[in-house]
């Protein structure tokens, strides 16, 4: 029997409780804005009525439970998330997960990259993720688990040194190379994570997340990954194992394919529109796969809030994909 299931990304834009002190250019949510942006996002969860939601820019898990407590659909979802380490030199938010399905086991936190990853950026905090990714295995119908990972790659925000000047354009140029090398890292850790749960568990993966980068940037294409070096020129044998260990981002093998309609963006950033948010996929849910045990139907854009630029609101559009299982 075929049966649907949504996923979903939601970067919620520093939810943190009223008073709570982020950043020293942003000033602390008053009571009254914080019930404003509580109220907006429970009201945008209810409306994608996804059963898997990946979160990002979490300051605190408390606050998000809030929020939780304010929908109509999830106010029995579980949910999985940790706070910033309140012994860091720095307040980092966090990423979190939320499931109407039940989850198998434990959820895992990976901070630091794997040992063989190299840290090239200069910044003392390079041998780790900016937002540590978090893993939770989710129980689908049937009794079938697939392991979620959630994500939030490093902004393109420049990485300046002590004394440098944003109005040097060498210190912006280097600054923003800092940014990128930093999230190129993080890429190629993460595919490398990746990798080893897929090798080992041999189930079905989905990432839900903000990359910071659209679907064919560099990084991002890392995240995806090119398959088994073991395949087979021209051969059926090679297109099944080139498929094995990839991940597919959703939009690009949707049934629905509408080119004349394309309002996928998930982010405005000085007048130009792009998508950095994605919910990627393995093979098992590429219907062209041998080893398919769904397809995905449709993917949808919510980010009609964006050009209003409502203070509540996120500065992200969120994402769902629509799943068939067969």
């Amino acid at each position: 029997m075929q049966e649907e299931i949504r996923f979903a990304t939601f970067n919620v834009c520093n939810l943190a409780p009223p008073g709570a002190k982020l950043y020293d250019n942003l000033e602390p949510l008053t009571p009254e804005a914080y019930d404003a942006k509580a109220n907006w996002i429970a009201q945008q969860l209810d409306q994608l009525d996804a059963d898997v939601i990946g979160f990002q820019e979490i300051f605190s898990q408390a606050a998000l439970r809030d929020v939780l407590s304010r929908t109509r659909k999830y106010r029995e979802a579980l949910h999985a998330g940790f706070d910033p380490d309140p012994r860091a030199t720095r307040l980092t938010p966090n990423v979190a997960i939320v499931s109407r399905l039940p989850l198998a086991g434990a959820p895992a936190v990976y901070a630091h990259f794997p040992e063989d990853v190299p840290c090239d950026s200069g910044n003392p905090d390079s041998d780790r993720f900016a937002r540590a990714p978090l893993h939770v295995k989710v129980v689908l119908p049937g009794e079938r688990i697939v392991d979620v990972v959630v994500v939030h790659l490093k902004s393109r925000r420049p990485d300046y040194r002590a004394g440098d000047s944003g109005e040097d354009p060498l210190h912006y140029a280097m600054a923003s190379l800092r940014s990128l090398v930093w999230r190129g890292t993080e890429a190629v850790a993460l595919r490398v994570l990746l990798s080893k749960m897929m090798r080992e568990a041999r189930r079905p993966c989905v990432v839900l997340g903000d990359f910071n980068d659209t679907a064919d940037a560099v990084t991002t294409t890392i995240v995806l990954g090119t398959g088994s070096t073991r395949s087979i020129a021209n051969g059926a044998n090679g297109i099944t194992e080139e498929r094995r260990g990839r991940l597919y981002d959703s939009n690009q093998i949707q049934l629905r394919q509408d080119h004349l309609r394309h309002v996928g963006y998930t982010s405005i950033h000085e007048g130009h529109y792009s998508t950095i948010d994605h919910v990627l996929v393995s093979e098992e849910f590429n219907r062209n796969s041998p080893r398919a045990i769904g397809e995905v139907i449709d993917v949808s854009y919510f980010n009609d809030h964006l050009r209003l630029e409502r203070p509540e609101a996120s500065d992200h559009g969120q994402v769902l994909v629509r799943m068939r299982l067969f």
